[in-house]
């Protein structure tokens, strides 16, 4: 039992070298793949549902703040489990990750990434080439497989080089290419049919009513599908960090942003009236949590209501107009 003759084959391949990259470091080129490819290759070779990850450990190596600049390094190991035709085939591999910054939690997040990522890649390295495994062959570059010119064949002297030669071909108007005389008489039945039957239409207009000229800028929860708003001040931020943890009391703290509250967006964060502190340990603890909103019940703590008296208390003395030209950005288009 083991891999089959079809993922045999593809282990035994090198990787494209479209996807191969390389960065200077101590004054020595490094080769390697990104973590998202050799994640999709793996998902691809032994399936979705045929291989799992698994962090066994990880911890802080470094951490140093200099001048208000941040620097984490992390060091993680990595299990990597393929079942293979009811054979279980773990490998593991280490790896190290480092994260510099002017905000701590991102320094930490990032850190800790870099290292599970680089984990990853070195134990699946030991499965075959697509992952990487001829890299470390001592900095050689892969060998790149020839391909035979093709034979020099006589042109007339008007030929196009580069083209096809369907591409020299006048493609006609859609005017006459797709029917217009054949069919114009149904177009005419349409559009007489359309002026018979005037009415007002109920459909809203394409341009909403939050719809700022001056700025070019619509307001998205004006529209039919509404998006949420997401408020962004670093007054506010800066004022949560200075609370005391919600759980323990300590300080500082870093401002959550309470991701339940709003729907998930892409590389957007929930807006800055949904954040409450919390200290390093506590933050990292919810971050590595699946079920936010749970964590908080188990705690017995109403994180919302407590964002939403933060909010007030940095906001009560602006007035509405001030208010919105101070805070409000909302979603990217």
């Amino acid at each position: 039992m083991g891999f089959s003759a079809k993922q045999v084959r593809a282990l035994g391949r090198n990787p494209n070298h479209r996807h191969i990259r390389s960065r200077e470091v101590n004054g020595r080129a490094l080769t390697y793949l990104e973590g998202w490819y050799a994640i999709s290759e793996a998902n691809r070779i032994f399936g979705f549902d045929g291989w799992n990850r698994e962090t066994l450990e990880s911890r802080c190596a470094l951490a140093r703040e200099t001048r208000g600049s941040f620097l984490a390094i992390y060091i993680a190991r990595v299990r990597v489990t393929v079942h293979a035709d009811g054979a279980s085939i773990i490998r593991e591999g280490h790896g190290t990750g480092e994260g510099r910054g002017t905000s701590p939690a991102e320094v930490h997040d990032i850190a800790l990434k870099a290292a599970e990522t680089d984990a990853t890649k070195r134990a699946l390295a030991t499965f075959g080439k697509p992952f990487g495994l001829e890299l470390y062959r001592g900095g050689r570059p892969l060998p790149q497989t020839s391909v035979p010119s093709p034979p020099s064949v006589p042109l007339p002297a008007d030929a196009r080089l580069g083209f096809h030669p369907d591409d020299t071909t006048p493609i006609p108007r859609p005017s006459r290419y797709y029917g217009r005389r054949q069919y114009a008489p149904l177009i005419d039945q349409l559009r007489k049919h359309s002026a018979d039957h005037k009415q007002t239409s109920l459909v809203p207009p394409l341009v909403p009513g939050g719809f700022d000229p001056a700025s070019g800028r619509i307001d998205k929860s004006q529209l039919a599908i509404a998006e949420p708003k997401r408020l962004r001040d670093k007054t506010h931020l800066k004022f949560v960090a200075s609370q005391p943890c919600l759980v323990c009391g300590r300080q500082p703290c870093d401002p959550h942003h309470l991701r339940f509250a709003q729907p998930r967006a892409l590389s957007l964060k929930v807006s800055d009236e949904f954040t409450v502190p919390l200290c390093r340990g506590h933050h990292r603890q919810l971050h590595q949590t699946g079920n936010e909103a749970g964590w908080w019940e188990n705690l017995k703590l109403d994180a919302l209501a407590t964002a939403k008296d933060l909010w007030e208390q940095t906001h009560e003395r602006l007035d509405p107009q001030t208010q919105s030209i101070a805070t409000e950005t909302t979603a990217k288009n």
